[in-house]
């Protein structure tokens, strides 16, 4: 990679990110396309978020990625939204056009691909969500659009879990039900059960937001996370005999959608998915 004064740059905004997989793969992805962008990471919480944004605005670059604890509080600073980013209320991903940063929402997407490619429709079926995050209210929202039943939403804060139910169904007459955090009610409902807390990842290794007693072998459990490749969460949900998918082929489908809108090209999705599979196999 030859940086000069041409180079278009990206950044990834949030902490931590030693997990993160998304520079080798996006900046993969440039070198196959013949691309002049380099993807980089800028470890930063929200504390100095508006001051960074006003930075990346005036200079040389296509755009940002986002990620947590920054997805929710980002919109703030966003001068345009698209329709699906603003129904989720998080932004995982900033175009900056003609000095404007306009919001989207990959995470969503990417996940709803993901998904559906491993498991199928999600049509009249109930899902438990534990998570009402960025990461969880894209999941969510993509469920709903996706014309599930209902979804019962669980987190750690409760007012973000109510109030993500009440955005839902602002939305989705009906669909979301709010859960507080751990009575687990209705989870023998779901038929599909999902991860979107965090929770499983450093500094959380080994930790889950669903205790082992709840765990069935007849429902579908998906953890958003990718690194490690299998959470305790994931790792109870195998030992019950269940069906499991991590977050990865999410990463690589909402990095896909990525490249499409800071580049307005079409992204090499086999090499992306080959520079994940090599570094998941060290």
């Amino acid at each position: 990679m030859n940086i000069d004064i041409n180079t278009k740059f990206i950044t990834l905004i949030g902490t931590p990110l030693s997990q993160s997989y998304a520079a080798a793969m996006q900046n993969a992805a440039y070198e196959a396309m013949g691309l002049n962008y380099c993807y980089f990471y800028t470890e930063r919480d929200s504390t100095h978020l508006e001051a960074i944004l006003n930075g990346v605005r005036h200079m040389n670059f296509a755009g940002c990625a986002v990620t947590k604890p920054n997805k929710v509080n980002v919109m703030k600073y966003l001068d345009e939204t698209d329709p699906l980013c603003a129904l989720a209320g998080s932004s995982n991903t900033i175009v900056i056009k003609d000095g404007k940063l306009i919001g989207h929402n990959t995470d969503a997407t990417g996940f709803f691909r993901a998904l559906v490619e491993k498991h199928g429709s999600v049509a009249g079926k109930k899902v438990f969500c534990f998570g009402a995050g960025g990461v969880g209210r894209a999941i969510i929202m993509a469920l709903a659009d996706g014309k599930a039943s209902k979804i019962f939403i669980s987190d750690y804060f409760n007012d973000a879990a109510q109030k993500m139910a009440n955005d839902v169904n602002a939305h989705f007459a009906n669909v979301g039900v709010y859960v507080p955090f751990e009575t687990f009610e209705h989870i023998d409902e779901a038929s599909i059960v999902i991860n979107a807390t965090g929770i499983g990842m450093a500094p959380h290794l080994g930790e889950t937001p669903l205790p082992e007693k709840y765990v069935r072998s007849d429902a579908f459990y998906f953890d958003a996370c990718y690194n490690p490749e299998k959470t305790q969460f994931l790792l109870n949900a195998e030992k019950a005999g269940a069906e499991i998918l991590n977050g990865l082929s999410m990463s690589l489908y909402q990095g896909v959608d990525q490249i499409r809108l800071w580049t307005g090209e079409e992204p090499p999705v086999e090499i992306m998915r080959q520079t994940l599979e090599k570094i998941t196999a060290k």
